[in-house]
C-alpha cells in the first residue's frame, strides 16, 4: 500500500465506521446492548483507524484541490466546511460518549449520544461524499 492508496482507504473506513454507527443504533433500539457496544467499539476503531491514515496521508501528500466549478463547487465546499467543523466537533463528544458508556453512566451517554450519533453519521457520510467529489468515481 502506497500513500496514494490511503484516500481510498479513508474514505472505506468512514463508510464502514457510518454502517457500525447505524448498526449499533438499530441494536440498541432492539434492546441488543452487548451488539450494540462492539459495533460503536468497532465504529470507534474505524474512525481511529482513519484519523491515523489521515494524518499520514497529509503529512506527506499534503491537500488535493478541487476542480470543479459552478454549482458543484458551493455545493462540494458546504459539505467540506460542515465535514471538518463537525469532525473536530466530534472527537471530544465520541470519547465523552464512549467513557460513559464504558463506566456504566447509561443515562448520561445516552443524553450525549443522541448528538454525537447523527454529528458522527454526519462526518462519516459527508467524509465519503468528499472523498467521491476529489477523486471521482473510479
Amino acid at each position: 500500500m502506497s500513500i496514494a492508496d490511503l484516500p481510498a482507504l479513508n474514505a472505506t473506513l468512514n463508510a464502514i465506521a457510518g454502517l457500525l454507527l447505524a448498526l449499533g443504533y438499530v441494536l440498541v433500539r432492539r434492546g441488543q446492548r452487548d451488539a450494540h457496544r462492539r459495533s460503536m467499539i468497532g465504529a470507534c476503531v474505524a474512525s481511529a483507524l482513519f484519523l491515523v491514515s489521515y494524518v499520514v496521508y497529509h503529512a506527506n501528500a499534503g491537500s488535493r484541490p478541487f476542480t470543479g466549478s459552478g454549482p458543484a463547487r458551493t455545493v462540494y465546499f458546504f459539505i467540506l466546511i460542515t465535514h471538518v467543523v463537525l469532525a473536530a466537533a466530534i472527537v471530544p463528544m465520541v470519547v465523552v460518549t464512549l467513557s460513559r458508556a464504558l463506566r456504566g453512566r447509561f443515562d448520561r451517554h445516552a443524553r450525549i449520544a443522541r448528538w454525537t450519533l447523527p454529528a458522527w453519521l454526519y462526518v462519516s457520510v459527508t467524509g465519503v461524499v468528499v472523498y467521491r467529489m476529489l477523486y471521482g468515481l473510479h
